[in-house]
């Protein structure tokens, strides 16, 4: 068991190189072996393109090897027909004597129906290797396909008396968290497919929700504005990032924003249009309205709050959780805490 534990540590290492890349499919890594040496490697590099075990095979330079190999992949091979073939025939195909799989797919159209064309073919099947890893990779993927929705992901930062802003006062300190956390929070943003903030955050702040401080893909931009009140000299609608403007009004494109009128915007009403426009994670950025909302219909999965070394005299209160943290550790003088829903 510990030689495959190895290799699939190497699959989650390959895995994590499609971060930002290929939502809303999963990271996936494959690694070929044959006699305990690894002879092929490959991993899903951008969406629509070739998936790990394509790429893993193509890497073999002597294909006669590989009836005679393992192959170590973090998600079950897929069974259907998508923007590539299923990889679950590629492997019968070179008849692989052994599979080795990290996690189960839960995508409808696989969901146990790669690992049964293998097992109809005689090929040995070991599952669950490092599974809570290759879950945990694929978080987003999950949720998306099992609960229907976009993974939500909160985010804010408080002072040490609790609060999220100080209203504006003059000669008050507003930039709550130390420098070194504005890194960690544009690598938040690529590691999501959208990113949310409400019209106040948009007025009071003039964001551009880019990953300006690391090399990543932008994420979608998503403003809730139900009575369109925003105008078009926010960085928000700049053009630089795709930007859907969630509102009771309209449906109308302009440049790369997209207006989406929608009956009632509410954490469901809301998640249930990313979920339509295939969209597997959100980071929700918003102010403590915004922030409160999804926390109190219990729509959320994982939240990250930083407590900087400030206080104001008055302000916004900050988001209250319904749990405590998971975790809590010192970031540059600053606490992060972290929240999973459980």
């Amino acid at each position: 068991m510990l030689s495959h534990e190895k290799y699939m540590h190497r699959c989650l290492q390959l895995a994590k190189l499609g971060q930002g890349k290929v939502a809303p499919n999963p990271m996936v890594g494959a690694v070929i072996v044959h006699n305990d040496r690894i002879i092929g490697e490959g991993y899903h590099q951008e969406f629509g393109e070739a998936h790990a075990e394509v790429n893993a095979i193509n890497s073999v330079e002597n294909k006669s090897l590989l009836s005679e190999s393992t192959i170590y992949v973090s998600l079950e091979p897929c069974a259907h027909f998508g923007k590539t073939p299923p990889c679950a025939n590629l492997i019968v195909e070179h008849q692989f004597k052994q599979v080795v799989i990290g996690s189960c797919d839960p995508h409808s159209k696989v969901n146990g129906k790669g690992i049964q064309i293998l097992q109809n073919n005689n090929i040995n099947i070991i599952s669950s290797v490092l599974k809570k890893e290759c879950d945990e990779l694929n978080k987003r993927f999950f949720t998306f396909h099992q609960k229907k929705r976009p993974y939500v992901f909160l985010k804010w930062a408080e002072t040490k008396n609790g609060l999220i802003d100080n209203c504006g006062n003059k000669g008050e300190v507003t930039w709550i968290s130390c420098k070194e956390i504005q890194s960690l929070v544009h690598i938040w943003r690529s590691e999501n497919q959208a990113i949310l903030v409400g019209k106040k955050t948009v007025k009071n702040d003039n964001p551009s929700l880019t990953v300006r401080e690391i090399t990543g893909k932008n994420p979608i931009r998503v403003v809730l504005d139900s009575s369109l009140q925003l105008n078009s000299s926010f960085q928000v609608f700049d053009n630089k990032a795709t930007t859907y403007i969630l509102n009771t009004i309209k449906n109308e494109t302009v440049g790369s924003n997209e207006f989406i009128q929608i009956e009632d915007i509410n954490p469901v009403s809301i998640l249930e249009e990313l979920y339509k426009r295939n969209i597997d994670s959100v980071l929700i950025e918003g102010g403590r309205t915004t922030l409160q909302s999804f926390i109190d219909a219990d729509l959320w999965d994982e939240a990250k709050t930083i407590v900087g070394q400030h206080t104001f005299e008055n302000g916004t209160n900050a988001p209250k959780m319904n749990q405590t943290a998971t975790s809590s550790e010192g970031f540059f003088g600053d606490t992060l805490k972290t929240f999973f829903n459980q």
